[in-house]
């Protein structure tokens, strides 16, 4: 193992202290996601469960992945928002604290990648989960640890998102409940990933920028391009979200085709 080391130490050195948090924190997603959410939902939704193909069991499982993390790690985000030791070098600034909270997320983000590519659905989720953990992993250098907190405060959309699907399957489509917190949704997604999000970006930018002649250019352009790409797929995740609630709460209303007199039925 010592080799493994020195190469740990030498291209990640804040990276060891944290390495069991890492470990451990993909092992219980991992966990949660192939035993606990199996194990569970035979005895609590027997029916639903049997009825189900394996996509929509993987869909099951990685709502409530997503949920218990973002309700593990924006605790532990938070915690380091006020950090001087960050705040006075926002690029190659380094707390402990940062350091626990990069574990986790970079766990969860190799986790979510590997996910997407063995259930491949969409090559957007593969691309998000990709750049994350390049990007989380790459912060025990250390480097940009400042930001790493920040973006992580972007999870706060996920809960109402698993809340949304939560609601699906206790039958309460389109109800009050269900509109309120789809409001919520689309509140907490536009303020938290595209208002905050975005100037973080740029803050995140600047710092490059005044930095650049101690960056590797390779460092500068997977970095930048990583989080080009976070932003496109927020906007366009918005879009989705959005064009997914207005099918969800618009009525259905009588229309006639045009072909002898007949009425057929649409969604607007």
């Amino acid at each position: 193992m010592d080799p493994i080391y020195h190469q740990l130490d030498r291209h990640l050195p804040k990276l060891r202290p944290h390495l069991p948090t890492f470990v451990a924190s993909l092992v219980l997603f991992t966990a949660i996601h192939l035993v606990l959410v199996p194990l569970f939902a035979r005895y609590l939704f027997y029916a639903q469960w049997k009825g189900m193909g394996k996509r929509k069991r993987n869909n099951w499982a990685i709502h409530i992945v997503s949920q218990v993390h973002a309700l593990v790690v924006l605790p532990l985000a938070l915690r380091c928002l006020a950090l001087p030791e960050l705040n006075e070098d926002r690029v190659y600034g380094w707390h402990e604290r940062s350091g626990t909270v990069q574990a986790v997320a970079a766990a969860y983000f190799l986790w979510d990648f590997l996910d997407a590519v063995f259930n491949f659905e969409d090559i957007g989720f593969v691309l998000h989960g990709l750049a994350c953990f390049v990007i989380y992993f790459e912060s025990f250098q250390p480097f940009l640890a400042y930001y790493a907190s920040r973006c992580l405060l972007w999870e706060a959309s996920t809960i109402f998102l698993n809340i949304h699907w939560a609601l699906d399957k206790m039958n309460l489509t389109g109800g009050i409940l269900q509109a309120f917190n789809g409001v919520c949704l689309i509140l907490a997604f536009f303020f938290v990933r595209i208002v905050y999000g975005g100037y973080t970006s740029y803050q995140f930018y600047i710092s490059l920028y005044e930095n650049r002649a101690n960056i590797s250019t390779t460092a500068l352009v997977s970095i930048s391009v990583g989080n080009v790409l976070l932003q496109g797929l927020n906007w366009f995740w918005l879009g989705k979200m959005v064009s997914a609630l207005r099918k969800r709460f618009t009525p259905f209303t009588p229309k006639t085709n045009g072909v002898n007199g007949h009425k057929t039925t649409k969604t607007e």
